[in-house]
């Protein structure tokens, strides 16, 4: 009876709590997702949410949990477990550990920019760390294997490498604060690299394709490369405020004779001043387009458009598809 009263009629505990349409209702949901402060929540709690979850979706809620409780269980669940395979994922790839973790790195990287070694290193360490969120987050249905890891993480790596470098010995007569926008390039570079080839298998063999009503169509290569094309854009607007402004303002604040007092400070404050940038740009930045990303029948291959008109007719204006991460 008093379950009645907490838990409406209905729920359903997968459902989007915010319209996913728009962008902020996306912005409102990875805020949500990616909260930095579930990093430190302990791994009982993480399996209790789990089996919230778990019998929540079997239609079994313990009596006496209010829809709050199930919500919050909700969102731990999402920031700890694999959505296609629910396993718990390490730490250091989820979603939440991005704004900690990046901090640090971005904070790093804008910081030790000058010698050739410190970039070495600092790249090294960040395209490693990309390595893991992007093997913690892969998609389930096209799964990849170490090999394929092992090349996109050397080529990532080196890319990185190669356009840090590069940039660096060119900008050494240029005005001081392009080379602090070097570690930016470098980043972005990497992404180019890294994702599509993390997801090769998805541009190799085409991703899952469904109707308005979830019905699988087949597979189509060129929604896996439209799905991949907007998760390297997203990764790299994640990067860029912080990376792009963050230079500027240390540029203008290490001319005052205070700042020059306490250069011990500077990595500190850049890493602190990452953690701001960060804090709002990755929800921002994984809400820029829809998870469930569509694309017109007649942007598809020949031979799908003509399978689907020829089963369905002029039913299916528009295929969706999960774009990942």
């Amino acid at each position: 009876h008093t379950k009645m009263a907490t838990i409406p009629l209905g729920f359903d505990i997968d459902a989007p709590r915010w319209d996913q349409s728009t962008f902020m209702g996306r912005l409102k949901h990875f805020f949500n997702i990616t909260d930095p402060r579930t990093v430190l929540v302990p791994e009982e709690e993480l399996d209790r949410a789990k089996a919230l979850v778990d019998g929540c979706r079997a239609g079994l809620v313990p009596p006496g949990s209010t829809q709050e409780q199930l919500l919050y269980a909700k969102k731990l669940y999402d920031s700890a477990f694999h959505p296609d395979t629910g396993e718990k994922m390490n730490l250091i790839g989820r979603m939440s550990f991005q704004v900690p973790g990046g901090m640090a790195l971005t904070g790093c990287m804008l910081q030790f920019y000058r010698t050739v070694p410190a970039v070495v290193f600092w790249q090294w360490v960040n395209q490693s760390f990309n390595a893991i969120v992007n093997y913690t987050n892969r998609n389930a249905a096209s799964p990849v294997s170490l090999r394929q890891i092992g090349v996109a993480y050397i080529t990532a790596t080196s890319t990185a490498l190669a356009t840090a470098v590069g940039l660096n010995l060119c900008t050494k007569r240029a005005p001081p604060l392009l080379a602090r926008w070097v570690p930016f390039a470098a980043v972005a570079a990497a992404n180019c690299v890294n994702i599509p080839l993390m997801r090769q298998q998805e541009i190799i063999n085409g991703i899952t394709v469904t109707d308005g009503d979830n019905n699988e169509l087949g597979l189509s290569r060129r929604a896996a490369l439209k799905g991949i094309a907007q998760v390297v854009v997203s990764r790299i607007t994640m990067a860029a405020p912080g990376m792009i402004i963050l230079p500027i303002i240390m540029e203008r604040l290490e001319k005052f004779p205070f700042m020059q007092r306490i250069r011990v400070l500077h990595g500190p404050l850049q890493v602190l001043l990452c953690g701001g940038f960060l804090l709002f740009m990755v929800p921002a930045a994984c809400a820029l387009f829809p998870q469930r990303c569509s694309l017109a029948l007649a942007d598809l291959e020949l031979e799908l458009r003509d399978s689907i008109v020829a089963k369905h007719r002029d039913k299916v204006p528009h295929v969706y598809f999960n774009k990942g991460l």
